[in-house]
C-alpha cells in the first residue's frame, strides 16, 4: 500500500514507519526536517503542515491508501490536514491520546467513556493537551471524507523515545550507587511499547477499519519496583534502590512525574492512571510484547549514546538532579 506518515522521523511515528516499511508499504512522510533523520527507504517531504503550500506541494501528483498523522496537537491544524487529504486517501489514522477522555485520570476510561470538551477549530490556547487532543479528533473526524481510525494511546516507551522517562532511569540505574527510587515498588502500571501501538494501527488501518482504540499494555503488566529492577538487569548495574515514600519526596518539592519519571502520589485526580480499558482494542487483534522486551531494546539503543548527547524530553526535561538525589538520600537515612 501507499502510506503517509504526517511526521514519521521520531518515535511513535518512527516506529509506524518502520513497521509500514517492514510490510513492503511505499512510504512518504512529511515533517519540516529539523528534529531528526528520516528514516532510510521514504519518500521524505519537507514542509510545514501549517503552510497552505507546503500541504499543496506534499499532495502535488500524490494519492495514497493511508494516511498516518502522529503530529497534531491543535484542533484547527488537525483539521486542515484533513481536510486537504480529503480524497486523496481512503483512510486517516490520527494519533490521540487517553487523556482525550473525559474525567481521566481521576476516572477510569473505558470504551463507553467520552472526550473533553473541545471545538474542531479550536486553537493552542483554547485548553491543556487532553482537552485539544479531543478538538483534535472531531476535526479529523469532521474534516475527513472517508475511514476515519482513531487511535488513543496510553503511556508510551521503547527505542527512540524522545520524551526520554525510560531513557533517563536506564542512564540513572547505569551509573549504579544508591537510587531514589519514588513510592510504593508494587504500585502495578500498564505500558505499551511504541512499536505494538504501530503494528496495531497498521493492522487496523490496512482493513479499512473506521473506529476509535484505546490502545495501551495490559493492565498491571508490570510494578514500579519490577520496572525498575529490569532497567538494572538491563544494564548490568550494581545500583540499589532506596525506595522513599511519597510524603517525604513532597515535603522536598520533589517534582511529580519530571524529576522522578513515571511516578505519582497517589491522589484522587491520578487514581485510574494505569486502569485504562483495553478490552476493545484486544478484541481487534492487540498484542503487547513484555515489557522486558521493551527495556531490553532500549537500552540496546540508548547504549550506544554517549552519556553526554543522551536528551531527557523533547519539551520537558526529565530527571532530578544528582546534588537533590543525594542530599533527600541522606535525609532519608537519617530520618
Amino acid at each position: 500500500m501507499r502510506v503517509l506518515v504526517i511526521g514519521g522521523s521520531a518515535f511513535l511515528g518512527r516506529a509506524i514507519v518502520s513497521e509500514a516499511l517492514a510490510r513492503g508499504h511505499e512510504v512518504t512522510t512529511f515533517n519540516r526536517g529539523q528534529s531528526y533523520p528520516d528514516v532510510p527507504g521514504v519518500e521524505a517531504v519537507h514542509g510545514d503542515r501549517e503552510s497552505e503550500a507546503d500541504l499543496d506541494r506534499l499532495v502535488e501528483g500524490r494519492r495514497w491508501d493511508i494516511v498516518v498523522d502522529t503530529s497534531a496537537y491543535v484542533p484547527r491544524v488537525a483539521g486542515r490536514s484533513a481536510r486537504r487529504l480529503s480524497g486523496l486517501a481512503d483512510t486517516y489514522a490520527f494519533i490521540s491520546t487517553v487523556s482525550a477522555v473525559r474525567g481521566f485520570p481521576a476516572e477510569r476510561a473505558t470504551d463507553e467513556s467520552g472526550l473533553w470538551d473541545c471545538a474542531p477549530d479550536a486553537g493552542p490556547e483554547d485548553g491543556e493537551y487532553g482537552v485539544l487532543k479531543a478538538g483534535c479528533e472531531r476535526a479529523v473526524e469532521q474534516g475527513f471524507e472517508g475511514n476515519t481510525l482513531i487511535i488513543q494511546p496510553g503511556l508510551i516507551l521503547g527505542p527512540y523515545e524522545n520524551v526520554a522517562r525510560l531513557p533517563w532511569w536506564l542512564t540513572r540505574i547505569e551509573r549504579g550507587g544508591k537510587v531514589l527510587a519514588p513510592g510504593d515498588p508494587s504500585v502495578a502500571m500498564q505500558l505499551i511499547d511504541a512499536r505494538d501501538i504501530a503494528i496495531f494501527t497498521l493492522d487496523q488501518a490496512e482493513k479499512g477499519v473506521s473506529d476509535r482504540f484505546m490502545v495501551t499494555g495490559p493492565a498491571g503488566n508490570t510494578t514500579f519496583g519490577e520496572w525498575l529492577e529490569l532497567c538494572r538487569q538491563a544494564t548490568g548495574s550494581d545500583a540499589e534502590f532506596v525506595w522513599v515514600d511519597d510524603r517525604f519526596l513532597l515535603d522536598h518539592e520533589v517534582g511529580v512525574w519530571m524529576e522522578l519519571p513515571l511516578w505519582a502520589p497517589a491522589a484522587p485526580e491520578m487514581a485510574n492512571f494505569w486502569t485504562i480499558s483495553t478490552a476493545k482494542a484486544e478484541a481487534a487483534g492487540l498484542r503487547c510484547r513484555t515489557v522486558a522486551e521493551t527495556v531490553r531494546d532500549t537500552w540496546e539503543w540508548l547504549r550506544d549514546i554517549p552519556v553526554g548527547e543522551r536528551v531527557f524530553g523533547r519539551k520537558n526535561v526529565h530527571g532530578i538532579a544528582p546534588g537533590k538525589e543525594a542530599a533527600i538520600l541522606a535525609d532519608w537515612a537519617a530520618r
